[in-house]
């Protein structure tokens, strides 16, 4: 990365943001002290549960992090879809004895606050999903000393990104866990995408600032594969969930290396936009129908993911996950860092030794 970014961190190693409580100060803390670059994630918190959450991180470690914040969506739902959604889902509604959400809740994630509070108290970096901010949202950051970080999913995305003065590109393969990362919802690329080492390739070509490459990276052989196609560090998420500094949920900790679940797959089920996650009876019962419409059917469906997850019942959970979910190892942090950290110097040692001199 540029030597601003490599500062930070003694590891080309960043901890993906992962919405939903798994990314909270106790990770993004072990994260950093281990020697990468950890995130807490912002998304679907308020804006003072943000700064809370950045008061204990700070409590808990002087090392860098950085704070992820999702984009205002724009309003492109169709109502009557969701209503017809909301309908299919009444049954889950009867089972876990709970309602459904309101779909009209806000859409724009109390961004403009986010923003306001991260301007006021500066932190190192801030990353943006599901979009990319305006060029004088960018400077105030640069103004600030925050390095700025935007995920990108194609190279069309990166090289608006880098004209919009992003310091650096996320770069998502369509192997991530999570939501896909696309500038623009578009139901008529659903279940495509680009895998991670052709689009960083493709990203390396087209833009001159750092890339961190993420999606299914689960080894340091990965990381040295994607550093080698141009990636300048690697992001994971999925290997960092099972961790005991994880904020996941215990069942999905568990379904991550349960045989019970053999696969992941690309679904709008629990939120109306494409995410990865394990293929549970949610996901085959509601996947084929569920609508384009984020966030409205995140929450619609809030309640229900949260019933089950009372109910000890993870076929009704947002299990997301990456493809190489299967290869997590459930280490401490620090323990896991400096594995990843020794496999990735083992592979560029061994690709070294069959280079021809």
């Amino acid at each position: 990365m540029s030597s601003a970014l490599t500062d930070l961190c003694r590891y080309p190693i960043v901890q993906a943001p992962m919405a939903g409580g798994a990314s909270g100060p106790q990770l993004a803390a072990a994260v950093a002290e281990a020697g990468g670059l950890g995130f807490l994630a912002a998304g679907y918190k308020t804006a003072d549960g943000m700064y809370n959450e950045i008061k204990q991180l700070r409590r808990l470690t002087g090392g860098p992090f950085g704070v992820n914040l999702f984009m205002p969506q724009p309003a492109l739902a169709d109502p009557s879809a969701v209503e017809v959604y909301r309908h299919q889902l009444a049954g889950e509604a009867t089972w876990y004895e709970t309602p459904l959400g309101d779909p009209d809740s806000s859409g724009d994630d109390g961004y403009e606050a986010k923003v306001a509070i991260l301007l006021e108290d500066p932190v190192p970096v801030v990353s943006f999903t599901f979009g990319c901010p305006t060029r004088d949202t960018l400077d105030a950051f640069a103004k600030a000393g925050t390095h700025t970080i935007v995920t990108v999913t194609s190279a069309e995305e990166a090289q608006a990104a880098q004209w919009a003065g992003a310091d650096a590109v996320c770069v998502q393969g369509v192997e991530a866990g999570g939501h896909q990362s696309t500038h623009r919802d578009d139901p008529q690329a659903d279940h495509t995408g680009t895998g991670l080492l052709t689009l960083v390739t493709q990203v390396r070509e087209t833009v001159q600032i750092p890339i961190i490459a993420t999606g299914g990276l689960m080894r340091g052989s990965q990381i040295a594969a994607a550093l080698a196609a141009g990636a300048d560090a690697a992001q994971l998420g999925t290997a960092f969930l099972i961790c005991p500094e994880s904020g996941a949920h215990l069942l999905h900790k568990q379904a991550l290396t349960n045989p019970l679940f053999v696969r992941t797959e690309l679904t709008r089920a629990f939120s109306g936009r494409p995410a990865r996650g394990l293929v549970n009876r949610f996901v085959r019962e509601h996947g084929p129908y569920a609508p384009a419409a984020y966030p409205q059917v995140h929450y619609v469906t809030s309640g229900l993911r949260q019933a089950a997850a009372k109910a000890g019942d993870a076929q009704g959970m947002a299990l997301w996950a990456g493809q190489g979910h299967r290869m997590a190892r459930e280490l401490p942090v620090g323990e896991l860092i400096e594995l990843l950290a020794a496999e990735l110097e083992a592979a560029r040692s061994a690709l070294s030794m069959r280079s021809p001199r």
